[in-house]
């Protein structure tokens, strides 16, 4: 069944969406026609806004509506703890934690000499910066297991060691919950390299 073109643009629009497919964009364009005019424009301003509005924090690298994000702007956050992360969506992550209570360090991507990715295409200079202005600095590296995220981790290692910040990283290992039956050997060995000993 042919759709009008205008309603087929939307759903074409609505599939650039990661995790929605056709019958998914089919179903959310259908519900938007039944918005009323004034829910419509609001949505339509919502998305401008984002696009237009949101900047990178000039410390962190963090997205935020000002110079700098609420979390660097907070100054019950712990200034000297510093977790670096891939990308922004990770920060929401931690967040929703409620746990983390130190700041971040937003890289914006991970060294990929594959992709033509370099430590100069990712926010490595931001974070020396900030390890300059406060030497008494503890790094937590919380990036994704994976070729590019260990060559990142290591890179971020060697450059800091003349700083003599701390430097640790997120144990990786078996989530909770999960059926050793399912598990591959990479998580495995991570699970047994990352042990902690018991109290």
């Amino acid at each position: 069944m042919l759709y009008p073109k205008p309603l087929e643009k939307l759903i074409d629009s609505y599939q650039k969406l990661p995790g929605i497919g056709e019958k998914s964009a089919e179903r959310l364009a259908l519900a938007s026609l039944n918005f009323s005019q004034e829910d419509l424009a609001n949505f339509a301003q919502s998305l401008i806004d984002c696009k237009s509005k949101l900047t990178r924090c000039i410390t962190c690298g963090h997205i935020a509506a000002d110079e700098k994000c609420s979390i660097c702007q907070d100054d019950t956050r712990k200034k000297n703890i510093i977790c670096i992360l891939e990308d922004f969506k990770n920060v929401f992550a931690f967040e929703k934690s409620g746990n983390y209570k130190g700041c971040y360090h937003v890289l914006g991507g991970l060294i990929s000499p594959i992709d033509n990715i370099t430590p100069d295409d990712i926010n490595i200079n931001g974070l020396i910066s900030r390890i300059k202005n406060n030497p008494d600095t503890e790094l937590i590296i919380a990036l994704k297991p994976s070729v590019e995220g260990e060559t990142t981790t290591l890179y971020i290692k060697k450059i800091v060691e003349k700083y003599k910040v701390k430097v640790s990283r997120l144990a990786y290992g078996i989530p909770v919950g999960a059926d050793f039956d399912y598990l591959d050997e990479v998580t495995l060995d991570r699970a047994l390299d990352d042990r902690k000993m018991l109290d």
